[in-house]
């Protein structure tokens, strides 16, 4: 009998997990199709030429960046949107990265107002501003080393701007990005934008020149061809529905748009937590909650921002440790909200998925591995049920990654060139097999780490530059 319990409760776990992607993949679906016929009529270049359009400061956090610097900040200064500036926090770097910016961009040493709004660590060598009036919009500001959401929250106490998209400093912007990512904030009216995010493409083995992605391919390396088809399947299947359910618990930390006013209210980023962009999403949909103010966080599905991903797995697991460690840090933080019917779909819904399909995922699976073991060595197996059972989790996940290319292909069609798409099909076969297995150790080892190895904290993730991949 107890047997038989702890199975029904695994299947009850697989089965209910199976549905929850199939009724967010529904939503995405359909949400997807209504976007592109909006927005398939917006002309974009009214919102980049208007001189009453909202004004944003990028916010740039970088450690250590000799390598790309010049070119990463060339790239966020070559956006076509009128009214923004490019903050760069030098996070403390021990290399030149400072005096590589000063030489290329012919920085000057400048008196800055600053509202120290949000506690931080003190400037170092001070702001810099560019005497080439070319160069006019680009602030680099020279703090000590606190890390990525110390130097987030520097760029918040310096933007005079109203909104921040914040932004890691070698990630590439296409030019429409600023205007299709305020776009929410001015056409929702009946609830407060407090923040959107968009898709996060992966940018390896692609062509980049000059701040500017000329040809998309996809990578040789499986590892990055996984994260190809994972990324994929959060942005198109899962996040657009999240946004229609107004339930998203987080905005990728390489690319966000953010209403300072709000961000700055709920102190800004927690340089406590190492995931920090979860986090202050949370926190500030908490915030709003608890102020009975009606509000939105929002999601564009357009491919707006590509990031350079672990090519190898020794930066895999350690940043999916991280991924792992900044979940429970943000959960265990906001356990107030878990289950409560006054934070209505942030509690209720929003927070015991993530909780439950995301948090506790790897650990019940875990647990399931050994308990089949377990029944094995006792001869207690109904094999019939068993193969059953991993053949159809097998071939679903297969499936949902099939769908996945389906709908990039149906919609922003970015991989092109012939015989992509029999590969992405090759590697929806194969991921479950070669790159699961180390997610779930580095999410297995990320619980470890999280209670028993408390030094631990950001962990390594050491970039080529997306020009060299």
């Amino acid at each position: 009998m107890i047997i038989d319990l702890i199975q029904y409760l695994f299947f009850g776990f697989a089965l209910t997990a199976i549905l929850s992607y199939i009724i967010l993949a529904i939503i995405s679906a359909f949400e997807t199709i209504d976007y592109m016929k909006k927005n398939s009529f917006v002309n974009y270049k009214e919102i980049l030429s208007s001189s009453i359009s909202p004004s944003i400061s990028i916010i740039a956090p970088a450690y250590n960046e000799t390598l790309n610097i010049v070119e990463n900040v060339r790239s966020l200064l070559s956006n076509h949107y009128v009214n923004y500036d490019v903050i760069i926090v030098n996070d403390g770097s021990k290399d030149d990265s400072l005096e590589k910016l000063i030489k290329a961009y012919d920085l000057v040493k400048v008196d800055y107002e600053i509202n120290n709004q949000i506690p931080t660590k003190p400037l170092r060598e001070g702001v810099f501003k560019s005497t080439n009036p070319a160069f006019e919009k680009l602030i680099v500001v020279d703090k000590e080393n606190g890390g990525k959401a110390d130097a987030l929250n520097t760029g918040l106490n310096f933007s005079p701007n109203k909104y921040v998209a914040c932004i890691d400093v070698d990630c590439l912007l296409l030019e429409e990005s600023l205007q299709k990512m305020i776009k929410p904030f001015l056409e929702i009216t009946d609830a407060k934008v407090i923040a959107a995010g968009g898709v996060i493409r992966i940018a390896n083995s692609c062509v980049i020149k000059d701040g500017k992605l000329l040809d998309v391919n996809l990578p040789k390396n499986f590892i990055v061809r996984g994260q190809i088809l994972e990324y994929l399947r959060a942005f198109l299947l899962g996040r657009m529905a999240w946004s229609k359910l107004n339930g998203l618990l987080v905005i990728s930390g390489a690319f966000g748009l953010f209403d300072k006013k709000i961000a700055i209210e709920v102190g800004g980023y927690d340089t406590k937590t190492v995931g920090e962009d979860m986090e202050i999403i949370v926190r500030m949909r908490r915030h709003m909650e608890e102020q009975k103010i009606k509000y939105k966080v929002a999601y564009i599905p357009d491919p707006l921002c590509w990031t350079e991903a672990p090519d190898n797995y020794k930066i895999f697991i350690s940043q999916r440790n991280r991924w792992t460690r900044g979940t429970i840090e943000t959960l265990k933080k906001h356990r107030k909200i878990g289950f409560n019917p006054k934070y209505n779909a942030l509690g209720i819904i929003s927070y015991p998925y993530w909780l439950i399909y995301e948090r506790l995922a790897p650990v019940i699976e875990v647990t399931g591995l050994f308990y089949f073991l377990f029944l094995v060595l006792i001869n207690s197996v109904k094999w019939d049920y068993a193969i059953a059972f991993i053949v159809v989790a097998y071939l679903f996940t297969v499936l949902f990654s099939l769908i996945t290319i389906i709908t990039e292909e149906l919609t922003y069609h970015q991989y092109k060139k012939k015989g992509i798409g029999i590969q992405l099909i090759i590697t929806a076969f194969l991921e479950p097999i070669v790159n699961h297995p180390f997610i779930l150790y580095a999410a297995i080892k990320g619980n470890f780490d999280y209670y028993f190895n408390k030094k631990i904290k950001w962990g390594e993730m050491t970039r080529k530059g997306m020009s060299n991949n």
